[in-house]
């Protein structure tokens, strides 16, 4: 397995027999069109199957697996572009193993609404532990307010992928809301009401546990917010469940700001069985240009996690997404979000060529739009999710988290299925 970065008039067909690697191959490894063209700069992931397996008429990918003798999840693993139905039609080739594969044991978490296309889903359910499902939401006397995703849980069940439920203080236009959570946090009949109730669901809905995102707590509420995250903890480990808390990205206990002061992480650390590290959104809609997760920020949030939480209890936060700004940029004018191979396919439509910034390990590229102004964007491929990996493995942390499943990246599943063993 290797990364290989595109030169000027590269193409799958050249790359692939260089390599000894079918150029079919090559393009669903990466999520590309075979017949599109490549990009300066771009980068691919190339991967050699060491055992392959052409399917025969009437076969099945459970029966594959046992005459393979591989667990079912291996070869959604090693096959990411079965969107994990498992249809398959005879002359198909499915990689059993590839060359090479090995890496850390790590737990992998992801978020998802309900409303998630399965074909993107299945490109990842394969890879993921727990599938965080976004989100459960709750109003000013404490009363629940669930989000129907009886049919994703189902769905994810059969792929043997457990399900938390997010519990998030979010108003009716799914925005976060510190009024909220105060007002159920520093009153105890409303906050009990909350946890019988996320109690009761969780029980009805055979879910393996909750995750709590409270965002934009003041220092007032981090005591009343640990309190109320020991007490679920507790009530969810007599159930056989567990509670994972999303952490803002902080650099020090007391840094100030409403996204930090509310998150105390001896407190959360002590309460939480595994906690999700928002380490992205250094690059956001309302700021200047930069990398979304650059990978100096990223360490420095982790390397303090890790001072005050056990380092087996973290999940190093990925965002798989970019932006796409407008220049020059403008306080108040916002950056459009886009999925990272959106941003490959708006770069081949304006002839942009892929540049890599290596202090953030983010890749980017400049365009003119159709009025002639100019863009950045900024977005993750391979070589950044490589630097990312690379990170969490190098500071011992329990393993990653996806914010969020919702748009496809391809070469991620695969480099990760590549690069990393999944816990039991």
């Amino acid at each position: 397995m290797q990364i290989y970065v595109a030169e000027r008039g590269d193409s799958l067909g050249r790359i692939g027999a260089a390599f000894g690697i079918d150029p079919l191959l090559l393009a669903l490894e990466n999520g590309l069109d075979s017949e599109g063209d490549l990009l300066p700069g771009q980068a691919l992931l190339l991967a050699r199957p060491a055992r392959l397996h052409r399917v025969r008429e009437g076969e099945s990918l459970y029966g594959i697996a046992r005459q393979e003798g591989l667990p079912l999840r291996q070869l959604w693993r090693n096959n990411p572009w079965l969107d994990g139905e498992g249809e398959l039609f005879p002359g198909q080739e499915l990689v059993l193993q590839y060359e090479g594969a090995g890496g850390p044991g790590f737990f992998v978490n992801g978020y998802a609404y309900p409303y998630i296309s399965r074909s993107i889903l299945g490109q990842s359910i394969a890879c993921l532990n727990s599938l965080s499902l976004f989100a459960c939401g709750f109003d000013a006397q404490g009363r629940l307010q669930p989000p129907a995703t009886g049919e994703l849980r189902e769905w994810s069940r059969q792929r043997h992928c457990s399900n938390m439920l997010v519990l998030a203080p979010l108003e009716e236009n799914g925005q976060f809301s510190n009024a909220l959570a105060t007002a159920v946090l520093r009153d105890r009949e409303k906050s009990s009401r909350l946890l019988d109730q996320l109690l009761a669901l969780v029980e009805q809905e055979g879910l393996s546990g909750v995750d709590l995102d409270f965002e934009f707590l003041g220092a007032a509420e981090a005591p009343l917010y640990a309190a109320f995250a020991e007490e679920l903890r507790q009530a969810l480990s007599r159930q056989g469940r567990q509670l994972s808390i999303a952490l803002a990205p902080k650099y020090s206990a007391d840094q100030p700001g409403l996204l930090y002061e509310g998150h105390d992480y001896p407190a959360l650390g002590r309460a939480a069985d595994r906690l999700n590290l928002m380490s992205y959104e250094w690059g956001y809609t309302y700021g200047p240009p930069m990398a979304v997760s650059p990978i100096r920020e990223m360490r420095q949030v982790a390397e303090y996690a890790c001072r005050e939480i056990p380092r087996e209890k973290l999940l190093l936060g990925i965002g798989n997404y970019g932006y796409d700004w407008s220049l020059p940029f403008r306080q108040g004018r916002p950056a459009r979000s886009l999925g990272n191979e959106q941003a490959l396919e708006l770069a081949r439509s304006r002839g942009a060529e892929i540049l890599f910034d290596e202090e953030s390990q983010s890749p980017f590229f400049r365009y003119r739009g159709e009025a002639g102004e100019e863009h950045i964007v900024w977005f993750e491929d391979v070589r950044s999710i490589s630097a990312k990996l690379a990170l969490a493995a190098d500071l011992g942390l329990g393993g990653l988290s996806y914010w969020t499943l919702m748009r496809p990246f391809c070469q991620n599943w695969l480099y990760l299925a590549l690069n990393a063993k999944l816990q039991p």
